[in-house]
């Protein structure tokens, strides 16, 4: 039997959530879908420029844990290119350091700890947020698991 998977601990929710190549639309085309700690090792990876043994501190695994994140990552992302397919970004063991939030009035996103709760826009004072690490079903569960 395969041990249950640790949490892994990711900064904040991404912006898109779905990629497809331009010009075919979604429903005809066949999906791959990341987890959210693979996302966030090929973010540390490959954008940040992390070697393995920070990214993987920074995610509270093991360095071989992150190694196998990020090659099944980097292949995911390789068949989209490749192949032509829709990758959607979804789901997985992990918790939120950051939040990201949407004001859908004005536009504004902005970054706030896990731990705040903010009602109102700080641009234009409207109530119409997104919280997009809710839209991940987190919120409550990473304030009390965020160790750093």
């Amino acid at each position: 039997m395969a041990r249950p998977q640790k949490d892994r601990m990711i900064k904040e929710p991404p912006i898109f959530t779905q990629f497809k190549p331009m010009g075919a639309p979604g429903r005809l085309l066949e999906s791959i879908s990341m987890s959210l700690d693979e996302y966030e090792a090929f973010r540390l990876s490959d954008y940040l420029g992390m070697s393995q043994e920070e990214a993987a501190d920074e995610m509270v695994i093991s360095r071989p844990t992150f190694t196998r994140l990020i090659e099944i990552a980097r292949k995911k992302v390789t068949e989209l290119i490749i192949n032509g397919k829709m990758l959607v970004i979804e789901g997985g063991n992990i918790h939120f350091r950051k939040n990201l939030i949407k004001c859908r009035s004005c536009g504004l996103m902005f970054n706030i700890n896990i731990e705040e709760d903010i009602r109102k826009c700080p641009n234009c004072n409207s109530d119409e947020l997104i919280n997009l690490a809710g839209g991940f079903g987190h919120g409550r569960c990473c304030r009390n698991r965020n160790g750093r």
